[in-house]
């Protein structure tokens, strides 16, 4: 069984090596180095908790990890880009599409209000449900369902975060981001994606920029 102690050294060289990935790709994301606020909420968050019992030895690396049903746990670097792309506020409500088993959502519950998370998947939003419950993250509210149509009935959402990539950006989701607020969404097809920022002014319209080439599972949808 390993420690807290291996646990909180293997966080800390994560850290350091999400750092040095913001500077090499620096001058494509327009960020040599991510906020304080985002370094540390990686730091509370303890992402050997939300990978499979066999792969905690690994939770710290700085890439995927399979967690079942053909789905991955994000890279901590992207996870961190991506948390940092929102400037997330305390009092913000989040919409994240692509639960997993809740690590991404348990980062955006350290910096905003109140986190809606959803998952086509029910054994993995399930799962993330109960590892949120069990770590003390109760600003999380965990659904199954189609990432697209999301959360209709708590919308609109001041940030939005995907982590799963459609071909196209959803309008559905465009319609449930509040006008001043941010989405970031890989997008494109499977060879060939961007993550974007979207970004919705108080008139409405939206406009939006790649960030950085990226390969993410297809955002699947219910019919």
């Amino acid at each position: 069984m390993e420690s807290d102690e291996f646990f909180d050294g293997a966080r800390s060289q994560m850290l350091e090596r999400i750092a040095w990935h913001a500077q090499l790709v620096g001058e494509e994301t327009n960020k040599s180095t991510l906020s304080e606020a985002v370094m540390e909420a990686m730091g509370r968050v303890p992402r050997h908790e939300f990978v499979p019992a066999d792969l905690r030895l690994f939770a710290y690396l700085d890439q995927p990890l399979p967690i079942g049903q053909g789905k991955t746990i994000s890279q901590p670097f992207i996870v961190a880009l991506m948390t940092d792309l929102l400037h997330l506020q305390p009092e913000d409500r989040v919409l994240d599409v692509g639960t997993g088993l809740g690590y991404q959502a348990a980062v955006l519950a350290e910096l905003a209000d109140r986190v809606y998370t959803v998952d086509i998947l029910e054994e993995l939003s399930d799962t993330a449900s109960m590892r949120l419950k069990e770590l003390g993250y109760d600003n999380v509210e965990v659904r199954t369902g189609d990432g697209c149509r999301a959360w209709l009935d708590k919308a609109p959402f001041d940030k939005i975060l995907v982590a799963a990539a459609p071909e196209l950006i959803p309008p559905s989701l465009l319609h449930q981001l509040k006008p001043g607020g941010k989405m970031v969404v890989p997008a494109g097809l499977e060879n060939s994606q961007q993550l974007m920022l979207v970004e919705k002014n108080q008139r409405g319209a939206v406009s939006t920029e790649e960030i950085l080439p990226v390969r993410f599972s297809t955002l699947t949808l219910l019919h």
